[in-house]
């Protein structure tokens, strides 16, 4: 496709001045060089593996693939491009210690193909999610390397944007050998696309293994958590906790956003005042089971928490907003429960089984018949990280 890098020359000379102007932007500050002005150009390593993803939630995902590739293949060499400062700082830092990945900002398109000297050994390019340019998927194919899309997703809302150049998304899938779907509808709009060799794997956020980093006390009470709760899911959770008759009961709330943390805090004091229901909060208190309630107002300790719960509410599903990752407390085998608009999570729901999905009306009664509730497990966690890494580095017929 000369056509197509010919536009790319074109749209980065028009766009100079204003990358020049981006360089005052400190998140631009490295990336901006760097992707569009070869700096720090040059590959040290002759990679056999290239792994590329947008920025850091998706540099994240890959982290059990590269490190299981990485102690069963420790001689291979590996590329890891990305596009994002945080993503290249969290590549920077995760394998730092590791003498065989090499970790670079992705070239603009126009740049890429003077790769091709160091790469001529590449067995495989492995590109994350929605990364779908042109001129790395080229450059993998002239080389005779596989290319594989894995976790990928179309969203409802990007697929129309998909749908209006479907012509051009043609040509790129018809450079891709092996695609990895997160959930069936993905699988469908991919494939309307020209998508081929498609299989329903799946997320690979339910590959990562939760970070525990301090460990607490397991209660002797019935211990629950409202986890990334939104406004109004606050109250519902804290009203039907109310309800349960259980003698001994300890409910941790977590707000999704820090803004609300004071907000909530003085909805939980109004909710128990003239009872005999007490109020800690975690920041001034530490983890404390007993008061009634604890809100839990630092971020970062929900999987320290998940790990001692009994039951999680996972926000998000009450509130309209979409859901939120319920592999974290499936990993730790909580009976899960949310609410049904879990719109943005399906693919996540869909890894995993033995959670509960209800309307908010039913969340009473649903936790005054928790011994009815199975325990949510990951499906198939183990054997999916096996097959994908033999996929990866299977040579090429």
């Amino acid at each position: 496709m000369n056509a197509y890098y010919l536009f790319a020359w074109v749209v980065y000379i028009i766009s100079i001045p204003f990358l020049l102007l981006s360089l005052s932007k400190s998140k631009h500050r490295h990336s901006i060089p760097q992707r569009f002005f070869l700096r720090n150009f040059s590959l040290q390593l002759e990679a056999e593996l290239w792994f590329h993803a947008c920025s850091y939630g998706e540099i994240k995902s890959l982290e059990p693939v590269i490190k299981a590739l990485s102690e069963q293949h420790p001689t291979q060499n590996i590329l890891i491009t990305t596009i994002t400062q945080t993503g290249y700082e969290l590549a920077k830092t995760t394998y730092s210690k590791l003498v065989n990945i090499e970790v670079k900002f992705l070239p603009f398109e126009i740049f890429i193909p003077f790769w091709a000297a160091k790469l001529r050994s590449l067995q495989t390019l492995v590109i994350a999610e929605a990364e779908l340019w042109y001129a790395p998927l080229n450059l993998a194919k002239k080389l005779n390397a596989k290319t594989i899309l894995i976790n990928a997703r179309i969203s409802s809302h990007s697929f129309h944007k998909y749908q209006k150049i479907a012509w051009f998304y043609r040509k790129i899938f018809a450079k891709i050998d092996r695609v990895f779907a997160q959930s069936s509808t993905d699988a469908s709009r991919l494939e309307s696309l020209g998508a081929k060799s498609i299989e329903v794997f799946g997320s690979l956020k339910l590959l990562c293994t939760p970070e525990i980093k301090r460990m607490y006390p397991k209660s002797s009470k019935l211990t629950l958590i409202g986890a990334s709760t939104h406004y109004g899911e606050e109250e519902l959770i804290l009203k039907s906790f109310l309800s349960l008759d259980v003698s001994e009961k300890f409910l941790m709330l977590a707000p999704r956003h820090p803004e609300r943390f004071k907000e909530v805090q003085r909805l939980i004091a109004k909710m128990l005042s003239g009872s005999t229901h007490t109020l800690k909060v975690f920041s001034q208190d530490g983890f404390d089971d007993t008061c009634s309630v604890l809100l839990i107002d630092t971020l970062g300790e929900l999987n320290n928490l998940y790990a001692i719960c009994d039951v999680v509410v996972l926000g998000g599903g009450f509130a309209k907003v979409g859901g939120h990752n319920p592999i974290e407390p499936a990993f730790f085998a909580t009976k899960l429960i949310s609410g049904k608009h879990i719109f943005n999570q399906l693919a996540l729901f869909e890894s995993i089984e033995g959670y509960t999905i209800i309307e908010a009306d039913e969340l009473e009664h649903v936790l005054s018949e928790l011994e009815t509730l199975p325990h949510a497990v990951i499906k198939n966690r183990d054997n999916k990280l096996s097959d994908l890494i033999s996929c990866i580095t299977k040579k090429s017929a």
